[in-house]
């Protein structure tokens, strides 16, 4: 995935050594070009794999080594210990372990007693580097090699076994109940035969094919700066060079500034000499660029962000040891203002942000880089605006000393806008400050070697207030896209045609719409009908006329002419 980078490692650069003799004549020169250089696979040179856990191995035929043992791999991790590779017999065994993360062994039995060769390394091998190993042991000595240390020796016994006889498998990794290997090992290679892990690894579990490292998939998730650390099943974001903190360094660290309150970073600590602090804390950097045996930036980055409601202030102010200094202010009618000192003119050289209120308790961000005479300032969302220093300013900040967050506590002569909006002091929110590689904020509230640097007046309270997404404020009218009576606007409909691909799915929509709200009627229709089936119209044998007939008895008489009872006033009945 990647073709370019440092080769640092001696034994994989295509030419190691050039030699040239007869320099002693006058006038002799050579010259040697080297290039352009093809980069060309060796499938045994890269064949890795990668140990994920400590309980993972691979195994292998019996190794074959009773009179003559040749055993070279390269290995790199982030553990401290862990089994390479084990074969045992009866009583005879072969081991090559890291003891510790100095310490590399190679021991054997051949019956004669144990043997171990120990090599030391001045420099940790677990800084997940490649590691050459190379073991050898015959009838005569045994010897143990790490990468270009002194070849440690061992003399073989003048009486005694000299067979090494096994008759277990070849475990690269745990084995045994021990903790095995975590990381990559490849291009192992025993008595001249290369044994392919790759292929081994597709079907063991614990254990990936290759070697190509977590932070070449992942490492773009180490957002803001932080430096991606392979780890051995896995990796992590190194967060202490940036302003940020977290998982993946998005985590902004801020502070809640009360009036009064203010903030101080001290570029070198007390013990220490100034020129300590260019190369130790202002001045680190990645860009090589940067650097100043004379104690001058030529290049500075500034970026933070901030929330207040309360104007004028002082949001950030660099101090020098000469009258340069740098600062980031907040004028009385809530514009923002960056004011470069850096000599060769009669006053400071003013970016002004005139159009914009930066005191309306909304979080903002700003991000200023110089680069000589050249600056770059981002505010919130908007586009990048660059400016310019005069031609009579010089590029170079002589001597920087300090740095303030909330209000400038300072010996000697300070600018006098500056010195009137000192009083009472910012009160806000102040989030992610960082300076070329400096976080004062993150060093005050996290426990780290710089926080020796930093003096606070005041309570200082943790608070992401000031890191809180951007809010916009409303558009207006004239600009909003979809404000009804904003002329400039172009909708997709009005009055006109749409396209047919438009028309076509309406159409199906309304189709689908339609048939639904059909089938919904005809069941309620069936419903209806279901309910009410025993309901309607029916014949009774009602006598005609008895609605204008007195009474019942008297519609029947004068329905039915054969009718002739009588009625007799002694059989009536009475109730009382």
């Amino acid at each position: 995935r990647k073709d370019s980078g440092m080769l640092s490692y001696k034994e994989h650069l295509p030419v190691s050594q050039v030699v040239v003799g007869d320099l002693d004549r006058p006038g002799s020169e050579a010259k040697v070009s080297v290039g352009p250089v093809r980069c060309q696979g060796d499938r045994n040179y890269w064949n890795a794999a990668s140990f994920v856990t400590s309980s993972s191995y691979l195994h292998f035929s019996t190794f074959q080594g009773e009179t003559s043992a040749d055993i070279s791999f390269y290995f790199k991790t982030s553990a401290s210990d862990g089994v390479f590779l084990e074969n045992l017999g009866n009583t005879d065994f072969i081991k090559l372990e890291l003891k510790s993360a100095t310490e590399v062994s190679f021991s054997f039995d051949v019956g004669n007693g144990p043997v171990e060769i120990v090599v030391r390394s001045p420099n940790p091998l677990n800084d997940d580097q490649w590691h050459r190993v190379n073991a050898e042991r015959n009838v005569k000595q045994a010897s143990l090699q790490v990468d270009q240390l002194p070849l440690e020796v061992r003399k073989a016994p003048t009486e005694g076994h000299t067979r090494l006889e096994l008759y277990s498998q070849l475990y690269v990794g745990a084995a045994g109940g021990q903790r095995g290997f975590l990381g990559c090992i490849r291009s192992l290679r025993m008595n001249g035969v290369t044994l392919d892990l790759e292929e081994r690894a597709k079907v063991t579990p614990g254990v990936k094919p290759g070697c190509s490292g977590h932070c070449t998939s992942y490492g773009m998730y180490c957002a803001n700066g932080g430096k991606c650390v392979e780890k051995y099943n896995g990796y992590s974001c190194d967060c202490s060079r940036t302003a940020y903190d977290g998982p993946f360094c998005i985590k902004d660290v801020g502070a809640f500034f009360e009036e009064g309150m203010w903030l101080r970073y001290n570029f070198h600590s007390p013990g220490t000499s100034v020129k300590d602090l260019v190369s130790r804390t202002l001045l680190s950097s990645a860009d090589p660029e940067i650097t100043a045996p004379d104690l001058n930036l030529n290049k500075e980055e500034l970026s933070f962000s901030f929330s207040t409601t309360k104007s004028p202030c002082v949001l950030l102010y660099v101090s020098s040891y000469t009258p340069d200094f740098i600062a980031v202010l907040v004028n009385p009618t809530g514009n923002l203002q960056i004011r470069y000192n850096l000599g060769g003119t009669k006053e400071p050289y003013n970016i002004d942000i005139d159009h914009r209120n930066m005191a309306n308790g909304q979080p903002h961000t700003v991000n200023v880089t110089r680069n000589g005479r050249d600056i770059v300032l981002q505010l919130d969302h908007y586009p990048p605006t660059s400016y310019s220093l005069p031609a009579t300013s010089d590029i170079q900040f002589n001597s920087p000393k300090a740095l303030f967050l909330g209000k400038v506590i300072e010996i000697g002569k300070i600018d006098q806008d500056i010195y009137k909006y000192n009083t009472p002091g910012f009160t806000g929110c102040l989030s992610r400050v960082q300076f070329n590689q400096i976080a004062p904020l993150k060093a005050a509230l996290r426990p780290t070697n710089a926080s020796s640097h930093v003096h606070i007046q005041g309570e200082l309270v943790e608070s992401n207030c000031g890191a809180s997404p951007l809010t916009i404020p409303p558009m207006s009218a004239a600009t909003d896209p979809w404000h009804l009576d904003s002329a400039s606007a172009d909708f997709p409909y009005n009055g006109q045609a749409i396209g047919d691909g438009v028309n076509r799915n309406s159409a199906i929509i309304g189709g689908v719409i339609a048939v639904v709200i059909f089938t919904i009627l005809c069941t309620l229709v069936f419903l209806i009908r279901y309910m009410f089936r025993h309901k309607g119209t029916y014949h009774t044998n009602e006598a005609k006329g008895a609605e204008s007939a007195e009474s019942a008895d008297a519609a029947i008489m004068n329905n039915d002419p054969n009718f002739t009872e009588t009625i007799d006033e002694s059989k009536k009945e009475w109730l009382i």
